[in-house]
């Protein structure tokens, strides 16, 4: 590819993961390294783009937190770019950043709004931790009762405002509902993996729940405080916010390809609703 595309706006889908260790989250940011201003500038810089690439993302991650399934999309000019953009960007990205696939989204495909669901891992490091492990486990005074652990997490599972858990956005709603939630302690790492997978999750969310369920682990707090915070409006201030390098976005998904532009209207109507 010599020149610049050109024709008509084709939307393309990209897969990503990324360590997110020396980044300063996912948004993009003037005078930081973040994912998305990397991926942007690499994109524009390989395509020879005469207009900078804009990137939307399922899920906008905080400093230091990680992504193995992380989804975006971006609007370029010209179809059939899919195979040489990915592997141009496999040429040229940092090691910290991997694209796996780029391909032509769907009619309807929306990263961020026709997502119906996003799941995160936290794990956690209690018993004589791996050292090697200490980039991607955050450690805690344990040992953890993990039974304790996984019967808090299912207390969570529901429709219920966690405005005691998030960083509250003027405007934002804290409504979110939680799909899935369970703890278990990894065979072959030993590690405690707590999984949460939502519609949606407001900010410091995922790092504050798991804060609470730590609490209950240790035996610190009992399931009737964390059931007591659950629809609880306010910031609760006994609740720890974790570091954010135990933290992976583990998948994305998606419904099938005929219900896309179906769930991007209900996601933005919804949004628009809460955020007047």
């Amino acid at each position: 590819m010599t020149d610049a595309p050109t024709g008509p706006l084709t939307r393309y889908r990209l897969d990503l993961a990324y360590d997110g260790r020396e980044f300063h989250g996912w948004a993009r940011q003037d005078g930081f390294r973040s994912v998305q201003g990397t991926l942007e500038h690499w994109i524009t810089t390989v395509l020879r783009l005469v207009q900078p690439a804009e990137l939307t993302v399922a899920g906008r991650t905080d400093a230091g937190v990680h992504a193995r399934g992380q989804v975006a999309h971006v609007d370029l000019p010209g179809a059939g770019l899919a195979a040489e953009l990915e592997r141009r960007l496999g040429r040229v990205l940092p090691e910290d950043v991997v694209v796996h696939r780029v391909r032509v989204a769907p009619d309807g495909f929306d990263a961020r709004f026709a997502a119906t669901w996003r799941r995160y891992v936290f794990r956690l490091a209690d018993q004589s931790p791996d050292p090697l492990l200490r980039h991607s486990a955050v450690r805690v005074r344990g040992p953890l009762d993990v039974d304790a652990v996984d019967a808090g997490a299912r207390l969570l599972v529901g429709l219920h405002d966690f405005g005691a858990f998030c960083k509250r956005r003027e405007g934002a709603t804290t409504i979110r509902e939680v799909l899935e939630a369970h703890a278990r302690r990894a065979t072959d790492t030993g590690l405690v993996e707590v999984t949460l997978r939502a519609d949606a999750f407001c900010h410091s969310m995922v790092r504050s729940l798991v804060g609470a369920l730590v609490a209950v682990g240790s035996g610190r707090r009992d399931l009737a405080w964390l059931a007591s915070l659950l629809d609880r409006a306010d910031r609760a201030g006994g609740v720890t916010v974790l570091p954010p390098h135990g933290l992976v976005l583990e998948e994305v998904g998606y419904p099938a390809d005929d219900q896309l532009l179906a769930r991007q209207r209900e996601a933005r109507a919804r949004r628009d609703e809460r955020q007047p």
